[in-house]
């Protein structure tokens, strides 16, 4: 797999200037460097052998002059590398989380969420080192090499066939350590994901790790992880063990070979004394330059791995359009003969042929056991997937045909799990209506019977943690439905977001959001009859099929299994 020059190109044109100049700059100082072993070969020729202090003053000031000048690129560059590479990889990072912010559902099932901060996080940086030696050393390498090559061929010609002899033998040296480095360097990533991966589920689960006393059982998971990652770095940097010793060993022969050979040639006159000088430090500079492309070409290796999985994050499917149009739609929620199985997935459909209608401000309850295709329904509405057969339909729009800020404009969900993040519980709220006042804040906490709010010191500027770690569910669960209902989304989606609270509470949440103006279609998802019941209309989903819809008492005559949901919640409780 080549790298994807494409990825590079589009940061390219944004930094082409600095780019340039810092090339230019990189060009100019290696001439300098090469420069140095040709005026040597001046000062002792024309100084040192003839005892003329003279040239050696002038031809040493001019070295001197020509050192200094390439000090004073050598700086350049270096401060243009520093600050392009840095910007690119900051650049690169926010379009990657661009990215992953717009990825579809697919996308997201693809890619687990250890592996994307790998990639935004380690693969990026290899990238922007990478970045950052070719403009400071990279291209220095090649043209110190060539140009070294050209100018001692220049000094003696019989003396350059050892030097084409190294280069042919270090050539096919670095070709086999990228043929067998980079598929090693790949795994190496991978091992990496996986650690992070762990690390996450980790600190993620870390109560539940605790509770149930599984320590050791993760630590050793982990322990596997790190492992893995260990002996794919062994194995990734075995070949480099191998080969750098065998760069230095081909290129000291060959300055040994330079050294025998000019020694024999001085003493028949055909080479002298100045010209073996230069001859030496060209192939030191050689010698200096190959080590350098072969790191090069190890970091190259490295980074074509990052590259490519980067390109995987860019390749990902996109969540589809977005739409500048904004319309209010009406709340009308019609699924037509809908089909889905979820890609990826086992191929068993989560829905079959499922219809139903809710009218406009209607309330709906959709219960059914664990798997019927409850929460699912929530994805599809919201357009996360596309139905394999039949449509949906918001208002009289097909959500098809809708935008993706459009439709979800018009809909507001109440995650199962839910998700609260590091901040105030003022901006936790406000996620639902970045404009909103603060009265209508408090109307909605106290909608969601979030009163708990106004008792904490701080109130609303109180600071949660990662994830709302210093609420209890129950708090964390009328967070989440107060910013639900402060988005005023003419359709509401409460997915089994009142599982953490009690009864009462419950009832109280649903009473407010049911009073005469409530201006919303409000879906619950539900595992609890008694949630349902109240509900003016009711769908019973089983096996991804709806067994019944209708109201309560319409569901007790002619419906099995809302029958026994019912007995076994509702009779079972009373006897109890």
């Amino acid at each position: 797999m080549v790298i994807k020059m494409k990825l590079y190109k589009k940061y390219y044109y944004r930094y082409k200037v600095p780019f340039l100049v810092a090339v230019l700059c990189v060009t100019l100082e290696a001439v300098c460097d090469l420069l140095g072993p040709t005026l040597m070969s001046h000062i002792v020729n024309s100084g040192i052998e003839k005892g003329s202090l003279a040239k050696v003053y002038y031809w040493g000031l001019i070295m001197l002059a020509v050192t200094l000048i390439g000090a004073c690129f050598a700086v350049v560059r270096n401060n243009l590398a520093s600050h392009v590479s840095q910007r690119m990889g900051a650049d690169l990072r926010a379009d990657l989380f661009k990215k992953i912010m717009s990825f579809s559902e697919i996308g997201a099932d693809r890619i687990e969420s250890g592996s994307l901060i790998t990639r935004m996080t380690n693969d990026t940086s290899q990238i922007t080192q990478f970045v950052n030696g070719i403009m400071r050393i990279f291209l220095k390498a090649p043209i110190t090499c060539i140009g070294s090559i050209i100018l001692a061929s220049i000094l003696n010609i019989r003396l350059s066939f050892v030097i084409y002899g190294v280069v042919a033998i270090v050539t096919l040296l670095i070709y086999i350590s990228m043929k067998f480095s980079y598929p090693r360097f790949y795994q190496l990533q991978k091992a990496l994901d996986e650690v992070n991966a762990k690390v996450q589920e980790y600190l993620i689960g870390v109560r539940l790790v605790k509770a149930f006393g599984t320590y050791e059982k993760e630590v050793d998971r982990f322990e596997k992880s790190n492992d893995n990652l260990m002996q794919k770095g062994i194995s990734s940097q075995m070949v480099i063990t191998v080969i750098s010793p065998l760069l230095t060993l081909v290129v000291g022969a060959g300055t040994a070979a330079v050294i025998f050979f000019g020694s024999r040639m001085f003493m028949t006159g055909k080479a002298n004394t100045g010209d073996i000088t230069a001859f030496t430090i060209y192939m030191a500079q050689i010698l200096t330059s190959l080590i350098m492309i072969t790191n090069v070409f190890t970091m190259f290796v490295r980074t074509k791995a990052s590259t490519s999985r980067i390109g995987e994050v860019f390749d990902s499917e996109e969540d589809f359009a977005k739409s500048d149009r904004r319309m209010k739609a009406e709340g009308s929620i019609t699924f037509d003969h809908v089909t889905f199985a979820y890609p990826n997935g086992s191929g068993v459909p989560a829905l079959k042929d499922l219809s139903f209608t809710v009218k406009s401000k209607e309330s709906l309850a959709i219960i059914g056991p664990t798997g019927s295709g409850k929460s699912t329904i929530a994805w599809l509405l919201l357009h996360f997937y596309d139905v394999d057969r039949g449509k949906i339909m918001l208002g009289h729009n097909d959500i098809k045909t809708l935008g993706s800020d459009e439709l979800r404009d018009n809909i507001a969900i109440v995650p199962q799990k839910p998700m609260l993040f590091s901040g105030s519980i003022k901006d936790n709220v406000m996620w639902g209506k970045k404009q909103a006042s603060m009265e209508m804040i408090q109307d909605a906490t106290l909608k969601a019977q979030a009163d708990f709010v106004m008792q904490m010191p701080d109130a609303f500027n109180s600071l949660l943690g990662s994830g709302g770690v210093n609420l209890s569910g129950g708090q964390k669960q009328r967070i989440s439905i107060a910013r639900g209902i402060l988005k005023g989304a003419p359709v509401l989606i409460l997915d089994d977001a009142t599982s953490a609270l009690d009864a009462v509470t419950e009832a109280k949440v649903l009473d407010n959001l049911r009073k005469s103006g409530y201006d919303q279609t409000l879906i619950t998802i539900t595992q609890r009859c008694g949630t349902a019941m109240s509900a003016d209309k009711i769908l019973v989903m089983e096996y991804g099929r709806s067994v019944g819809f209708g109201t309560h008492e319409d569901l007790m005559k002619s419906c099995e299994v809302y029958q026994d949901i019912y007995r076994t919640q509702i009779d079972n409780s009373r006897g109890a």
